[in-house]
This record gives C-alpha cells, structure tokens and sequence, in this order.
C-alpha cells in the first residue's frame, strides 16, 4: 500500500500561530483545508487524513515543539507504516527569499533545530523535505526574534499565493515523486 506521511513543523500555541517559524503548519493547514479534511488531536500531534489518486495520505502537525518534532515524526512513521522517502518535512529556512520554495530528498539540517531531531530520531539525513524561504532580514543578534516574529504587511499580502504553490508541492510529490516536484518546483 502507498502511504505518505506529511508533516509540517511549527510550534503549538496562539503566540506562535503566525510567525515565521510556524510556517510548516500554515502550509499544512491551507492544504487540509484544500482536502476539506478535518484535524484529530492523537498521540504527539494533530492528524487529518485525505487520499490523493488513491493513496492515503497522513498530515501530521507534532505538538512537540519544534525541536523535539522528531519523536512525533518517528512515531507516526512506525504507526503507519510508512516508508521513509514517502514522508514530506515542511519547514521554514532562513537562507531563502520570501516565499521561495526548495524541494530536496536529502540534506544537512542548516542549522534548523527541528530538522536536527528529526535526523537524530530517524539516524539519517535522507529524507524529503520542503523548505520555505523566510529571508534574513535581521540584524546580528536578532535571529530569534525574527524567526519567531509574525509576518510584515508584504509578506501577509503575497501569502495566499504562496500558500497555494505549497499545497500544489505537496499535491505533485504525492502524486509525481520528489524528482518531478523538484523539477517543477524548485525557486518558484
């Protein structure tokens, strides 16, 4: 059976609800929402399930926090047995432009504290993932502050179509592979 597990990472909370950070589970939720599927709060996180040509799909938003969203990802792999290259991180990165999107079935964790554990948990840097560019506009010292601050007005207004990018990202690599996602995808 073809099954996918796909996660988007954030932080759990309404002070989180929309910062930078959080941009893992915006992008999930504009694509439950797109399913019209609904959320159950289960055992380390938020689960909704869809199907895409057949296949099931499992969206998973960890309530872990993201640093410890390994566990949760590690979790609902075994329980659903699914494997690893039919999982999907979606996650924020600070090297990339606003709303730039790069696609890759392996990498390092940049410096990212959630992609950290879930490397950690899994014991491998070969997973896909979908990062989402949040610029670096920031001064030295800022960093934080800026990763978990809330959007600026042109980034608010040029969100839905962004959004509506991801939810096809994450639609093509169900549907198409990582290789063809990547091709159509990456630096959109």
């Amino acid at each position: 059976m073809n099954k996918y597990l796909i996660i988007g990472l954030g932080n759990i909370g309404p002070k989180y609800d929309n910062t930078r950070h959080n941009i893992g589970f915006k992008i999930i939720d504009a694509y439950a929402s797109e399913k019209e599927t609904s959320w159950s709060t289960e055992k380390l996180g938020d689960i909704a399930y869809t199907k895409v040509r057949g296949r099931t799909v499992v969206l998973l938003k960890p309530n872990t926090y993201m640093n410890l969203s390994g566990k949760a990802v590690k979790y609902w792999m075994q329980k659903e047995n699914i494997s690893i290259e039919n999982i999907l991180v979606i996650t924020d990165d600070l090297n990339l432009e606003f709303g730039t999107i790069r696609v890759k079935s392996k990498g390092s964790d940049g410096g990212h504290n959630g992609l950290k554990d879930i490397q950690n948990q899994l014991s491998t840097t070969k997973y896909p993932r979908f990062r989402f560019g949040i610029g670096d506009r920031f001064s030295r010292g800022k960093q934080i502050d800026y990763v978990l601050g809330e959007w600026d007005k042109d980034e608010e207004l040029d969100m839905p179509e962004r959004l509506d990018i991801s939810c096809k990202v994450i639609e093509s690599f169900i549907a198409s592979g990582i290789a063809n996602t990547m091709n159509a995808y990456n630096g959109k």
